[in-house]
């Protein structure tokens, strides 16, 4: 059996001006999660971020989004993890992935941080690398000298209507995740019609 999720998180970095760049599609998820159930976040600062409980099918689920930068997204995570007594496997970190095509969405269990400092702080911090992340793919600039600028940047509204669908066929799994009923939701998420 694996562990439900009790934890989702949105990587992002804090400010008006980064909203809507592509680093912070993950944060968009799960504004996205809390837009759904009509929860509303709160600055928290023992966690270091915007907090918020939901309830999917009578399962409490708490969701983060860290208003530290990407970079120090563990510290935001770790305080909340252990105020609510949560383990690494039952952590999902949402985060934008240019390894992925614009408007892919993978669920993955494990692994290494593949460049992203946000992921890098979090296994840092949790000293741990068996969480799940939500990969949502924004693309690729295509030299990896202009990575640093093309996160930064807001997507075009065609790379952004992707995402967004994108982001539909991820919230359509969230009962699966908080159930714990993992290998069903990587099925429905990775199972083109």
């Amino acid at each position: 059996m694996f562990s439900p999720i009790q934890l989702i998180v949105g990587l992002a970095n804090p400010g008006k001006e980064y909203a809507d760049t592509r680093h912070n599609a993950g944060a968009w998820f799960v504004e996205d999660i809390a837009r759904e159930a009509h929860a509303k976040f709160k600055v928290d600062s023992k966690y270091h971020g915007l907090h918020t409980l939901i309830q999917v099918d009578g399962q409490p689920c708490q969701l983060l989004i860290p208003t530290t930068f990407m970079n120090l997204s563990g510290q935001s995570i770790r305080a909340c993890m252990s105020y609510h007594k949560i383990a690494p496997a039952s952590l999902l970190v949402a985060h934008d992935d240019i390894d992925l095509p614009v408007g892919t969405v993978k669920l993955k269990y494990d692994g290494g941080d593949g460049g992203h400092n946000g992921l890098k702080d979090i296994i840092r911090h949790l000293s741990s690398r068996q969480f799940y992340r939500l990969r949502i793919g924004i693309g690729h600039p295509g030299n990896s000298d202009d990575v640093v600028d093309y996160v930064l940047e807001k997507p075009s509204k065609a790379d952004r209507q992707k995402i967004n669908d994108a982001l539909i066929a991820a919230l359509n799994i969230l009962p699966l995740l908080i159930a714990g009923e993992m290998q069903k939701a990587m099925q429905a998420l990775h199972t083109k019609e």
